[in-house]
Formats: structure tokens, C-alpha cells, sequence
């Protein structure tokens, strides 16, 4: 048995934990550079608020209904999916992490954990522990496949007990899909669900109760055969559990992403060569973080510019440039050359460029990778690793960036604190780093 854990509209939530006035009032979330709604609160969604919505579009309606809108955080947002994922690791020993704000577990050794506690019982214990331990709302989905979890997850708001829903048996999940669209079904994309839908088949039920060799036919081979077995409780997919290591940070245990990527969207249009060249250093150095946590390197750099997409003219919008390694590299010096090379062969002079980023790809483990005929001697290479793991130490022990390249900018303010740069994004609505900056912690009086 699986179960899907879901937190309820999860960026509100984690606003909601250290401002609890909130609870009952409508909330949004801004995406980065404010650009658009990203999360809303339930009372927010009854407004008729929709996902993706422009900010400036609907800030008149906003403001009527007196909406409180904060920008995102995802500093906090990460470290309470940190908190809440610990959690969940308390009741069985593997948990998939599956995005910020879900979360598999498998149930397989139930019977030794639960001592004669049914499923259902012990779901409800999953909810409130997590609401208890980080004041972070969920709704917990349990069935025999991971496809039939996520269904449980979707209805246990609504149909479920105390949050909490469970299709343990044929009659139950042949029940709830009975009651879903064929699109709501997790495995069928918006291509699959018109052609489900032009053919008459317009429910879950309806598609299960196709033959296997149809949905192997129509539904892309072997996938459209896995996704038949899991309607009808025959787990199919891959567990990919996170693990935890000494210090209690959470890491995939799998190293089977294709590419590592860092992109924002400037708070304003960016000519300057030194602004460009600021964000784009830093851009690699959060990418290259990413690299080493995952532990593998990166043999390719693609460096990306790009213009206001909605301003006149018919040329490209977005422009990239591909750097390769001799050598595939994490090291944030090494990437960071190769990036600002990037930057110079496509930053057009009196060319305003509205975003920017970086992505690593051409990935391999940590230590394994191919030598170039002229690679750096080994002795360098450790002495590289070295100085990366002091540098990811000292960041995580004293604040993330704190200490960074040059390249990454040095103005400080009169207090001697580093200065938002010019090409930094607009924030106007950011709540405090609660849980993760020093100078931002929250305060209890």
C-alpha cells in the first residue's frame, strides 16, 4: 500500500504558520517578480481568483476584497517541505519525495509499525502529527498503486474522513473512478485526454475497463500498459525514496535528473554588461550548488538571455550560448568562467534583456567522469572538491551566499550588508526567512 501526502495550498500555508491571523482570510502568492498568482487560499479561490492570473490584472479585485498578497519565499517554503518530509519519514522508513509539496510513502511493512492499527487510523495519525509538529495543513491519499493514491489524494478533501481517504479495495477505487474525468488521472496528459475524450471515454472507470492490449495500443506502448495495471492495484512504477544523511538533510537517492537549471526574471530591463554579468555568476553559483548536493558534474553550460517577450519586433526572444567542458566540473569557479564566456559571445550591446540563467547538462557522478587529454592533475582536481566542501559548509553553518564569488557582486550598504542588485526581481509583498536567515528570524514577544 502507498500513500500520498499532500499539503493544502502549501505556499499559504507556510505564510499562514508565522502569521495565524491569517487563518479564514483570503491569501495569494505571487510568483518570482511578482508576476502572477502561484498559490491561493480557499477563500481566495472562492473570489473566483485563478491560478496564473496576472498580478496587475487583478490587483483592483485584490484590494476590494482587502486580499492578503505576499511574494514568493521559497526559502521558506523549502526548509517547512524539509520540516514536513522529516516528519513523514516517522512513520515508515521509506518516503518518495515526488515536488516541494508531496510526498509517497510506502506502506509495505505496515503491519510491523502500526501495531493493529488500521490503515485509515494510522493515515489520520500521519495528518495530525505533521499539523501538530509544523502547523502544516494535508490531506493524505491510501491505496494499492501509486496512480490510485494519487486519486485517494485528490478526493480526500471532499469525500475523504477527516482529510484523510482510502480505496483499499476494487469496489472502492472502481467507485472513485467511476466519479473522475479521464484527464484528472494521473499518467494521462492533455494529448491522451482528447483522444480519450473524442472516443467516448470520459471517466476513470471507463478507461480501466478498457482491455490492456487497447491501452497499450492507443496509450503509448508499455506505459499505457503500466498505467492499466495501476487502476486496477498492480504497482507498476519505480520508488525512488529520498534519504536523509548525518545532518539531517534530505537528499534524492537517485541521481537520474538530465539537467540542472537557475533562471529569474530581472525587476527591470538590464543593459549594463557588469548588472549581466552579476546575475549570471550567481545564477551558477545557486545551479552549482545544486550539482554538488546531487552529487554529479556537469560537462555542458548553456548561458540564456532573453528579451521582453511582448515587445515589438519578429527576432528570437531568447538567445543561448553552449560552453563544453574538458572535463565535467561542479566546481563553481570552473562553471562560473565558462558561463561569463557564454555571456560575452551573446550580450548584444543597447540590447535590453529582461531574464537570464544558466543550465547544466551532459551530467555524470561526482568523480566518475571522462579526463580530457588536458585535464587538470589530479592533485588539483581534490584540491577543487576541497575547497567546494568548505565553501557549501560555511554556507550552510553561517548563511546560504555568504561567502560567494566576487564575480557575484560587493556592494554593501552603510550597515555592511550585501545590496539587492539592480537586476534583482521585485519582492514587494516577501515575508521575513523566518526559519533560515539570521537577521530574519521570527521574533516572540
Amino acid at each position: 500500500m502507498y500513500a500520498l501526502v499532500d499539503c493544502n495550498n502549501f505556499y499559504v500555508s507556510c505564510e499562514r504558520v508565522f502569521a495565524p491571523h491569517l487563518e479564514g482570510r483570503p491569501v495569494v502568492v505571487l510568483s518570482n517578480n511578482d508576476g502572477c498568482l502561484i498559490a491561493r487560499s480557499q477563500e481566495a479561490k472562492d473570489l473566483g481568483l485563478k491560478m496564473g492570473e496576472p498580478y496587475h490584472l487583478v490587483k483592483p479585485l485584490l484590494e476590494q476584497h482587502r486580499v492578503k498578497v505576499f511574494s514568493s519565499n521559497y526559502g521558506l517554503y523549502g526548509d517547512m517541505s524539509r520540516r514536513v518530509v522529516q516528519v513523514l519519514s516517522s512513520f515508515t522508513s521509506e518516503v518518495e519525495v515526488y515536488s516541494i509539496d508531496e510526498a509517497f510513502l510506502n506502506f509495505s511493512g505496515l503491519k510491523w509499525l502500526t501495531k493493529g492499527e488500521d490503515l485509515l487510523r494510522y493515515g489520520q495519525r500521519v495528518r495530525q502529527t505533521v499539523l501538530r509538529d509544523t502547523s502544516i495543513p494535508t490531506c493524505v491519499g491510501i491505496a494499492p498503486t501509486k496512480t490510485l493514491a494519487k486519486l485517494a489524494n485528490r478526493r480526500a478533501r471532499l469525500h475523504g474522513t477527516n482529510g484523510v481517504l482510502l480505496l483499499e479495495t476494487p469496489a472502492q477505487w472502481e467507485a472513485a473512478l467511476a466519479d473522475v474525468s479521464v484527464d484528472t488521472i494521473w499518467g494521462v496528459g492533455r494529448r491522451y485526454a482528447r483522444k480519450l475524450l473524442d472516443m467516448g471515454i470520459d471517466t476513470g472507470l471507463r478507461l480501466a475497463n478498457m482491455p490492456e492490449h487497447w491501452l497499450r495500443r492507443h496509450m503509448g506502448g508499455v506505459v499505457g500498459q503500466r498505467l492499466w495495471r495501476e487502476l486496477h492495484g498492480q504497482p507498476c512504477l519505480e520508488w525512488n525514496p529520498a534519504e536523509w544523511d548525518d545532518e539531517d538533510q534530505l537528499h534524492p537517492a537517485h541521481a537520474s535528473r538530465r539537467s540542472v537549471t537557475c533562471t529569474r526574471s530581472f525587476g527591470r530591463p538590464q543593459h549594463d554588461a557588469a548588472a549581466l554579468s552579476e546575475a549570471v555568476a550567481t545564477f551558477t553559483a545557486k545551479a552549482a550548488e545544486k550539482l554538488r548536493r546531487h552529487g554529479v558534474a556537469a560537462h555542458l553550460v548553456t548561458v540564456i538571455l532573453g528579451t521582453d517577450r511582448f515587445a515589438p519586433g519578429t527576432e528570437p526572444k531568447t538567445h543561448t550560448a553552449v560552453v563544453s567542458l574538458s572535463a565535467s566540473s561542479s566546481d563553481t569557479t570552473r562553471l562560473a568562467q565558462a558561463a561569463l564566456l557564454g555571456l560575452q559571445r551573446l550580450r548584444r550591446p543597447g540590447t535590453a534583456y529582461s531574464r537570464a540563467g544558466v543550465l547544466f547538462s551532459g551530467l555524470e557522478p561526482e568523480g566518475q567522469g571522462q579526463l580530457g587529454l588536458f585535464s587538470a592533475p589530479a592533485a588539483n582536481q581534490q584540491r577543487s572538491q576541497q575547497l567546494m566542501q568548505t565553501l557549501d559548509g560555511l554556507n550552510a553553518r553561517f548563511g546560504r551566499q555568504l561567502v560567494r564569488l566576487a564575480a557575484q557582486g560587493t556592494a554593501r550598504n552603510a550597515a555592511g550588508q550585501v545590496q539587492p542588485p539592480a537586476w534583482a526581481g521585485r519582492s514587494a509583498h516577501r515575508s521575513p526567512l523566518y526559519t533560515t536567515g539570521w537577521n530574519e528570524l521570527w521574533e516572540v514577544r
